[in-house]
């Protein structure tokens, strides 16, 4: 067995450049400077790692985390609004003895806090028996008058329950805080436990390191075991307030990963003291819903008049006791840091039992002896609000002077119920990989995150990991994310020296990444009955089936344009004269379509002028017409629809904006990225045609291709049959190129186009999916179980326009190459006159279909026909 000291010699390359702060704990080094004992693992793997393998494997996480679209929205942010998530490739390490100790004491509190808010919204004894202030209760916002006597099913208040720990000194975890009315973290933990699983799988599978599932399965069992089902099969969602708030990413991986609906506000209605979710289909019943809304924005009728986020009578009903709330209104009240100095004569009054894990010593200085000690140590206490509605950052008394000190003294004898004092606690330090590209390590302060749910049986289950955050720069006692901090997976260590073949089975689980778990057996409670365990539909939100349909329209929308100005940039490099002759006339019908905006004064702009605006209309996001501009549509549409898209679907999407975030300035650079972003579109509708269950969303997503494809092959037809018949035949292949059918044709022609083939095929072959007429074919067939369940007489616009189109004979539209019979020019002005009906539908069937199943968007997003 080797000694400390000979593993001191092993390690010397890594730690040499590691300095452990003497005032803080370290948790990697003791304090002679020795490993400790759990560590001895990781870095001995981490010691056969070339400095090459290390960079490599955090470039995997950077790239897993870009793929995946992990952000962390942080307003005004140089990054832009979705910054990536950081995650350090060390994680923090915590033994199994020392685990144990805390998932108890986590335990505890959690069953401690459930009982207080029973209390405040019962009886009141606490505040009766002078256990609790009540103007400390009263005096804040948290604390909701109107959910006075709420019952929620089974008695449980706090089914989600986080704690934020910090460890001093002397190795000691102390509470910093507690989160109490929709926790966030816990879907950013099992995203960082599978990109670890990827970046450092040996280390994982050595050190017994304890898989985190069972906490999500016991999630989703908490939720749908206590809601109030009266035996139908329950229908549990998830609340956002939206992709603006900071975490609406987890928001979309959790509800992916449990099964559950992502909804917003106004995709819930109350009708008759229950709530529904309004899907595509009509109004389902929703039992239990799982809420990332703070207290009173849930509900304006009752709550907060002005929120337009909440539902309204959602308030009355979960009193009528028809829906679960998780966590209950009212839960935030125990976010307040001015309860922690009461909660251990709390704890043995209503457990009986001494306060297993305390908060940093606190004063609220509503209280004339704890304000008269804070005045007295300004120096040792950091200062900070006493309720969550307050926006203030901490205070460190130490590093006031001159006026700021005097300030803050002043303010804490004004409003003293509004401050509360807690002891400085210097953040233990743990090694983070340098950012610098450097091997090495350096120590950051951390704190660590841990999360409980309620078992529906008194208890609760503590996930056997968390989330770990660290601080952006050394000797920083504030650590948050909004701050510029990172995170780190947290591994807790197996007792058990040899895996369990159940642990091994929860691992494998854990590298399928983004597995859908409302999938996996045990999940759910067993059902006898075969018909309620079998389901063949989805319930997609009306919000979710508008985007959805925006989805499928920015796709094809960047398709299209893209494909038009590869074709067309094409004829401006190639150089010989015959495809030169064709750009004017080409030009021209770009303008039109919006997309080729020279200067004004250039009535035939030169071959410069031209390449500049197309490439201009490749990358300019300021561009009404731009495939940047496109794209950050289709982004934000798939965005809210995550959990409805496969990884892979996802992962594709997601990549795409980044391809025209640079400014082009060369034809061949811009044709590189039009091929790029036009294979990027090919996946897209394979995933599409093969990705996605055919439910009422993917009808959706499918009506809204068919219908911009036919907008878009309308629009294109209206302008080319004002051309002259020489300036048509000019432009066939361009036509083709650009519709996405020149090998059709070669192979189905083998000649150079002609006139009657070439309209043959883009307008009148049912066979050819860029054909006009196979596009009234399948929004007829889409659009047809609409049309006659509602009676909407809009969704037959498709099949009156086919009738149109086959009243048109192919033989009439005969002509040679310098002009055209008067037969052809009226049956050419018919055809320009459907072109113009069809462009026309697209707005009216696009408005009928809003009107009559989807809800308003959040926020306005301009989506032009």
């Amino acid at each position: 067995m080797l000694s400390d000291g000979c593993f001191q010699f092993m390690y010397q390359r890594l730690l040499q450049s590691y300095t452990a702060d003497a005032d803080r704990y370290d948790e990697m080094l003791a304090a002679d400077g020795s490993l400790r004992p759990h560590w001895r693992t990781l870095i001995d793997q981490l010691e056969n790692l070339s400095p090459d393998m290390m960079r490599r494997r955090a470039e995997e996480v950077r790239d897993a985390i870009a793929s995946d679209g992990m952000t962390y929205n942080v307003y005004a942010d140089p990054q832009g609004a979705n910054r990536p998530w950081e995650l350090d490739l060390l994680p923090q390490i915590v033994a199994a003895d020392e685990w144990r100790m805390l998932s108890t004491a986590v335990q505890q509190r959690a069953r401690l806090l459930n009982a207080v808010l029973t209390d405040l919204y019962g009886e009141q004894t606490l505040l009766g028996e002078g256990l609790l202030p009540p103007a400390l209760i009263f005096g804040q916002h948290g604390y909701l008058w109107p959910c006075r006597g709420i019952q929620p099913p089974g008695g449980v208040h706090l089914h989600l329950y986080a704690i934020d720990l910090a460890r001093s000194a002397n190795g000691k975890w102390w509470v910093i805080s507690d989160r109490t009315q929709g926790p966030s973290g816990a879907g950013y933990a099992l995203q960082n436990r599978q990109i670890m699983t990827r970046a450092l799988p040996e280390a994982l599978r050595d050190m017994h390191v304890q898989p985190l599932l069972n906490y999500f399965h016991a999630l989703h069992q908490c939720l749908t075991r206590l809601a109030p089902t009266q035996g139908e099969q329950p229908l549990v969602v998830l609340l956002t307030p939206g992709p603006y708030n900071e975490t609406y990413s987890e928001h979309a991986f959790l509800a992916h990963t449990l099964g559950f609906p992502l909804v917003e506000g106004v995709d819930l209605t109350v009708r008759g003291e229950m709530v529904y979710l309004k899907t595509l289909t009509g109004l389902r019943r929703v039992h239990a819903i799982m809420r990332r809304l703070d207290d009173d924005y849930c509900d304006p009728l009752e709550l907060r008049s002005e929120s337009a986020l909440g539902i309204p009578g959602l308030t009355q009903a979960a009193r009528s006791g028809n829906v679960l709330i998780a966590n209950a209104l009212g839960s935030g009240v125990l976010e307040s840091t001015a309860l922690h100095g009461f909660l251990p004569a709390i704890c043995q009054r209503m457990l009986g039992e001494e306060l297993a894990l305390p908060a940093v010593a606190s004063w609220w200085c509503g209280e004339k002896p704890a304000l008269d000690y804070t005045l007295a140590h300004l120096d040792e206490l950091v200062i900070m609000p006493a309720f969550p509605s307050m926006r203030m950052q901490p205070v460190f008394g130490h590093t006031l002077t001159g006026h700021a000190r005097r300030r803050l003294l002043e303010s804490l004898q004004l409003q003293p119920h509004a401050y509360v004092a807690q002891e400085w606690v210097r953040l233990s330090q743990a090694p983070v990989l340098s950012r610098s590209g450097e091997y090495r390590l350096m120590n950051r302060t951390v704190s660590l995150r841990v999360f409980a749910v309620a078992d529906g049986k008194g208890g609760y289950q503590v996930m056997p990991g968390g989330l770990t955050r660290v601080a952006p720069r050394q000797r920083r006692d504030v650590v948050s994310m909004q701050q510029g901090g990172t995170s780190k997976d947290v591994w807790v260590l197996n007792e058990r020296i040899e895996r369990t073949e159940r642990t091994e089975r929860d691992e494998d689980a854990v590298g399928n990444h983004y597995g859908t778990m409302s999938a996996n057996v045990g999940m759910t409670d067993p059902i006898s009955r075969t018909s309620a365990l079998i389901r063949t539909t989805v319930d997609v939100s009306s919000h979710a089936g508008e985007n959805l349909f925006w989805m499928g329209r920015y796709a094809e929308r960047t398709d299209n344009l893209a494909r038009l100005l590869r074709t067309t940039l094409q004829c401006t490099t190639e150089g010989v004269s015959e495809q030169r002759g064709i750009l004017r006339h080409v030009s021209q019908i770009c303008r039109q379509l919006g997309i080729l905006m020279p200067k004004s004064e250039q009535a035939h702009p030169t071959l410069t002028a031209m390449q500049q605006s197309l490439q201009a209309a490749v990358s300019d996001p300021s561009a009404t017409v731009s495939v940047a501009t496109h794209l950050r549509h289709l982004h934000h549409s798939g965005y809210q629809v995550r959990e409805h898209l496969s990884l892979d679907n996802w992962q594709a999407l997601n990549r795409m904006p980044a391809m025209v975030a640079e400014r082009l300035n060369s034809p061949s650079a811009t044709l590189q990225v039009l091929n790029n972003v036009i294979q990027a579109c090919t996946g897209l509708a394979g995933h599409a045609l093969d990705d996605m269950t055919r439910d009422e969303g993917w009808q959706f997503l499918m009506i809204g291709r068919h219908i911009e494809r036919m907008v878009h092959l309308a629009y294109l037809f209206d302008q080319f049959l004002q051309l002259e018949p020489a300036a048509q035949d000019g432009a066939l292949t361009w036509l083709l190129e650009s519709s996405s059918s020149i090998v059709t044709y070669r192979v189905r022609y083998r000649r150079k186009p002609e006139w009657l083939q070439v309209l043959h095929l883009l307008i009148f072959d049912v066979s050819n999916p860029h054909s006009i007429a196979y596009q009234f074919r399948m929004l007829q067939h889409y659009l047809a179980d609409i049309a006659q369940q509602l009676g909407i007489l809009s969704m037959n616009i498709p099949a009156h326009l086919s009738h149109q189109l086959d009243a048109i004979s192919l033989s009439d539209l005969v002509r040679d190459a310098h002009a055209a019979p008067a037969g052809a020019v009226a049956a050419n002005a018919r055809l320009i006159q459907l072109m113009r009906e069809a462009s026309s539908a697209g707005y009216t069937l696009t408005d009928d279909l809003a009107r009559h199943f989807f809800t308003p968007l959040s926020v306005p997003v301009s989506q032009g026909v």
